[in-house]
């Protein structure tokens, strides 16, 4: 029984790296003021590679499960410089999966101290492969407080890159 979640979770982390092959962009932030409408942002453009370690949990009471917890750890390189940790949940049926995670990173900018939450929803069929990755919103601290933005998530040859689109405060 162990054996075969064990085998499930594996399954699972694969079709989940299967998620970032072949994403094209996500929905690109809009230049302007902030939500409030009272504070001048930028928009901009970060990209880079990352590393990701992903650690399978164990399922409730150590049973098999249909929905598979895998831990995520990423270390940032490029214009993100920094590193994250997060939960994933995923499942898999016939060919098709879907996953939630949500990750914290903590590092720079550009330059700009801070941390903040990525949030992931993917789904995945046999035809096609839909990613979202965003900011969740007032989530970031420090240098970065007021960041929102999308991400977009490519592997190729087994290496991860980011394009990061976003929009952060004007510094003073």
């Amino acid at each position: 029984m162990r054996r075969q979640y064990l085998t499930l979770v594996r399954l699972i982390a694969g079709i989940w790296l299967c998620f970032w092959l072949g994403v094209s962009g996500l929905a690109q932030s809009q230049p302007g003021q902030s939500a409030a409408g009272k504070e001048k942002v930028v928009t901009g453009h970060a990209r880079g590679t990352f590393d990701v370690k992903l650690t399978p949990q164990a399922g409730e009471d150590g049973a098999e499960a249909s929905i598979a917890r895998i831990a995520i750890e990423k270390q940032f390189h490029g214009d993100l410089e920094g590193t994250s940790k997060g939960q994933m949940l995923a499942s898999r049926a016939k060919g098709s999966g879907g996953y939630v995670a949500m990750e914290m990173f903590t590092g720079t900018l550009k330059g700009r101290t801070g941390s903040f939450v990525l949030q992931h929803s993917g789904t995945m069929t046999p035809a096609a492969v839909q990613l979202s990755v965003t900011v969740v919103p007032d989530s970031a601290t420090g240098q970065l407080e007021g960041l929102a933005g999308t991400m977009t998530i490519k592997v190729a040859d087994g290496k991860h890159s980011y394009e990061f689109e976003y929009t952060l405060p004007e510094t003073q």
